[in-house]
């Protein structure tokens, strides 16, 4: 069974439209270098259309088909740079909602920005607790270091917890800063906390170079797989291919960044290539590959899962 370490739920209640506006002007963009784009209005409206699964149905339908057993939902704080329909609270309850719903399902990483303070760390804290959520998620590109020292605060609420910090790395959307999400910025934080586990979401995708050094030569740094089939350019089976022959395959979680790929034949498609294909795990002994689909992921999070507290209500 293959373990999803990278997804998200594909609705406008959690993923600001604005998000989703910067995501459909990049497609338009580059279809517009290569045939004539429809307009962009069409575009953005038919992504917003994609982001209707409210409860997470139609992720589970795809995993059930796909053969993924559990997957990791991410919940990014976009709060303080964009109009978000939701507090990160009630972002928690949903989800919340959302593995009660479906049970032995998800795990969820919540989102955090170090610019709310200590205050917002023991939110964060509280939230984790009161639903027993098993990691942290961060997004840099929302303007600030993954190894800022208001971030600290937060490290050690995850650190008390056993829990994983995800940290996006490589590009993002237009409106959006590309510097912080440089993933060799998260090594100064890697190294002040050497026995929290931090994730390079992408990291197999973009700065490929760094990500992999940093997983080889930091004990508690791992990277992952997130959007590798919505990479520019075509050949993603042997980009994976050579990742997966780097000698880091230990450190390496696989990841889809689902809702991506849902025009493409969505994760039943994508999974088939990646598991039958002759492309993707050759050379690859049978054992990397049980570590590649699931085996690292569960290393990960096997001192972090616990039961949400007492009277949680989703």
């Amino acid at each position: 069974m293959i373990h999803d370490g990278h997804c998200h739920v594909a609705s406008t209640d959690f993923i600001p439209r604005a998000f989703l506006t910067d995501v459909a002007a990049g497609m338009h963009r580059g279809l517009s270098a290569v045939t004539t784009a429809p307009p962009l209005s069409t575009l953005v409206e038919g992504y917003v259309a994609q982001h209707q699964d409210h409860h997470a149905d139609r992720l589970v339908a795809e995993m059930d088909a796909a053969g993924v057993a559990t997957a990791v939902l991410l919940v990014p704080d976009f709060g303080l740079v964009m109009s978000t329909p939701l507090s990160l609270a009630e972002m928690a309850r949903r989800h919340h909602g959302i593995r009660t719903r479906h049970p032995g399902r998800f795990r969820v990483y919540l989102g955090a920005d170090p610019r709310r303070g200590e205050a917002g760390a023991r939110e964060f804290a509280d939230l984790v607790d009161r639903y027993g959520f098993e990691g942290m998620k961060l997004y840099p590109p929302c303007g600030y270091s993954p190894s800022d020292r208001a971030l600290y605060p937060y490290y050690e609420e995850c650190r008390a917890r056993s829990m994983p910090v995800f940290v996006h790395t490589g590009p993002t959307g237009r409106s959006l800063s590309f510097g912080p999400a440089h993933p060799l910025l998260v090594d100064q934080a890697a190294r002040d906390f050497p026995d929290l586990v931090f994730v390079l979401g992408h990291g197999g995708v973009s700065h490929v170079d760094v990500t992999s050094y940093l997983a080889l030569h930091r004990r508690n740094v791992y990277l992952d797989t997130g959007g590798f089939a919505g990479s520019p350019g075509t050949g993603w089976p042997q980009r994976l291919n050579r990742l997966f022959r780097m000698g880091v395959n230990h450190k390496i979680i696989f990841g889809t960044d689902w809702p991506l790929n849902q025009l493409t034949g969505g994760l039943p498609r994508l999974l088939a290539e990646v598991c039958d294909g002759s492309e993707v795990f050759a050379g690859v002994s049978r054992g990397d590959r049980a570590l590649l689909l699931g085996g690292n992921l569960l290393r990960v999070l096997a001192s972090a899962a616990r039961p949400a507290r007492a009277g949680a209500g989703p």
